[in-house]
C-alpha cells in the first residue's frame, strides 16, 4: 500500500538511491533538504522539497519518516568545532524533526533513524552484534545521542528503529570514490597493520535493509546494517585491487595517518568485526553480501545510479 513518506539526508549518497526506490515502489515522498528544489527533484525524482523543518509543524502527518540527515564523518579533520558541527547535522536535527513531529495531527507509524557502527567504538577482532557493550570514545558519544534523540518518540506510541551503518560501498560517491584513484595508480595499500576490522555493506542493501526496516511491523531498535561477512582491512584492500586489476604494494603507516588526520585517523585505524545478526534472524536477504562482489558492481563502468 503506498505510503507518504518523510526522508531527512534524501539528496546523499545513500538516500538519493533510496529515494528513487521508494518512488519505483509507488510511495509518494517528500525531501528535507537545504538545497535548492530543482537540485533535490534531480537527485531524487518527483519528490516534495523541503527547505526548513519548521514548515512541516502542525502538519497532517506522513505515514513513515526515515532520518539520514548528517555530515560525511570524514569529510573533514576533527577539530572541536567540526565535532561540534557533526553532532548539530546529527543530533541537532533529529531532535528539530522530533519536535515537528509531535506537533503533526497524526504521528507516523514509525521512525527509521540513522546510526552507525562506530556506535560501539573500536571492538578489536571480537564479534559485534547489537548487544556488544561499547567503548566510550567520540563515535560512541556521537552515535549514542544521535540514537537518543530519536527515542522519545516511542513514549508516543511510534515505532523506532536505528539503523547503525558500516562502511557504504556503491558507485558515484562514498568512501570509495577517495580509494579507487590511487588503487588505479597502483599505489593502493593496507592502512596500519590492515589487521582492523571493516564493518562494510553495499549501498543496495543499505536501501533495502532500511525499506525492511520501514515495512516490518514487529522490527524495532538498533539493527546493525553491515554485510554477514566482515573483512579486515588488509582483505579489503587485496578484494579492491584484485577488483582493480591492480597491486597493492603501498600501505600507510599508522604514524603517519596520524599525524595527517589527528583524532580521524581512528576510523581508519581501528574497527569492529560488525555482523547483522538481528537482520540475520528476523529474515533479511543480503543482495550483495560477497565482497568481491560487492566491489565489483561498484566499480564498474556505468554502476551508477
Amino acid at each position: 500500500m503506498p505510503k507518504r513518506i518523510l526522508i531527512t539526508g534524501g539528496t546523499g549518497f545513500i538516500g538519493h538511491v533510496l529515494c528513487r526506490e521508494l518512488l519505483a515502489r509507488g510511495h509518494e515522498l517528500a525531501v528535507f533538504s537545504r538545497q535548492p528544489a530543482e537540485s533535490v527533484k534531480s537527485s531524487c525524482g518527483r519528490v516534495e522539497a523541503v527547505r526548513d523543518l519548521k514548515q512541516l509543524r502542525a502538519h497532517p502527518g506522513f505515514d513513515a519518516v526515515i532520518n539520514l540527515a548528517g555530515e560525511g564523518i570524514a569529510d573533514k579533520r576533527w577539530s572541536e568545532s567540526r565535532k561540534q558541527e557533526l553532532r548539530d547535522s546529527r543530533i541537532g536535527v533529529t531532535e528539530t524533526l522530533v519536535e515537528v513531529i509531535r506537533s503533526w495531527e497524526q504521528p507516523p507509524e514509525v521512525v527509521v533513524s540513522g546510526s552507525a557502527v562506530g556506535f560501539y567504538g573500536d571492538q578489536g577482532a571480537a564479534m559485534v552484534t547489537e548487544d556488544t557493550s561499547p567503548q566510550d570514545e567520540f563515535t560512541h558519544r556521537l552515535c549514542r545521542d544521535w540514537e537518543n534523540a530519536a527515542k522519545p518518540l516511542t513514549d508516543d506510541g511510534v515505532r523506532v528503529c536505528f539503523s547503525r551503518t558500516g562502511v557504504v560501498a556503491g558507485s558515484g560517491g562514498g568512501f570509495l570514490e577517495r580509494m579507487i584513484l590511487p588503487f588505479k595508480l597502483g599505489l593502493g595499500g593496507r592502512i596500519g597493520s590492515g589487521t582492523q576490522y571493516m564493518p562494510w555493506v553495499h549501498r543496495d542493501d543499505v536501501v533495502g535493509a532500511l525499506i525492511w526496516m520501514m515495512e516490518t511491523a514487529d522490527a524495532s531498535g538498533p539493527f546493525n546494517v553491515v554485510s554477514p561477512n566482515p573483512a579486515t582491512n588488509a582483505e579489503f584492500t587485496r578484494s579492491l585491487g584484485k577488483v582493480l586489476h591492480r597491486p597493492t604494494l603501498f600501505p600507510v603507516p599508522a604514524p603517519v595517518l596520524k599525524v595527517a588526520l589527528g583524532e580521524m585517523a581512528r576510523l581508519l585505524l581501528t574497527g569492529q568485526k560488525a555482523v547483522p545478526e538481528k537482520l540475520t534472524k528476523q529474515g533479511f536477504r543480503f543482495r550483495l553480501p560477497d565482497l568481491d562482489q560487492a566491489l565489483s558492481q561498484s566499480v564498474a563502468p556505468g554502476s551508477a545510479r
